[in-house]
């Protein structure tokens, strides 16, 4: 059996919902109906910023080795206005160091659009932060020639109807459109023929 980390925030924990409708959860339903002796692992905690990751991912990798591991993490920061640098400083680090102990798993980092639904938090002015910050993970997925999912909440952002009441965390259905989203770059990468 092979392994992949999903290392993520409350997008990947699946906050507010049962643990079957996180896009891990959705992963896995397709790594097995595709015949795929992979194991999908939820490694999301709410709230989580780059550096929090950065912090716990020592302990995650002495808990399990990744045959690929896919960061998704930024959001947090993106929220919190924490300088673009120290979040592109803090993924670079976790990609090195998943690297520098496996260096047969194959990386996956994942894009997030700012803003991401911006209108009940109140914060204008944004602009500038929010192009840098959508720009960082391509540009680092290129530095790093690791693999790239454009943007998690594709076709997602801003739609009530796939987000629960806070309009910040998808629903299940939205769930399964994040699924989506990163199975269409996995998938090529475990060789699934469409």
């Amino acid at each position: 059996m092979k392994h992949i980390l999903f290392f993520g925030d409350s997008l990947t924990a699946g906050y507010g919902l049962p643990a079957a409708d996180s896009f891990p959860a959705r992963i896995q339903e397709k790594l097995d109906a595709a015949g795929l002796p992979y194991r999908a692992h939820n490694y999301g905690v709410s709230g989580e910023t780059s550096a929090g990751g950065r912090q716990r991912l020592a302990s995650v990798l002495a808990r399990q080795a990744p045959d690929v591991f896919v960061l998704a993490l930024g959001a947090n920061d993106g929220l919190r206005g924490i300088p673009v640098r120290e979040t592109v400083a803090n993924l670079r680090a976790m990609l090195h160091e998943v690297r520098r102990q496996f260096p047969a798993a194959q990386l996956v980092l994942m894009g997030l659009d700012f803003p991401f639904d911006l209108g009940p938090l109140g914060l204008p002015g944004l602009s500038r932060y929010a192009q840098d910050f959508s720009a960082l993970f391509r540009t680092l997925a290129e530095a790093e020639g690791v693999a790239f999912v454009p943007s998690l909440l594709a076709g997602v952002l801003g739609r009530p109807e796939l987000n629960l009441p806070d309009r910040v965390h998808p629903n299940a259905a939205g769930q399964r459109l994040l699924a989506a989203n990163v199975w269409a770059v996995l998938a090529p990468l475990l060789h699934v023929v469409a």
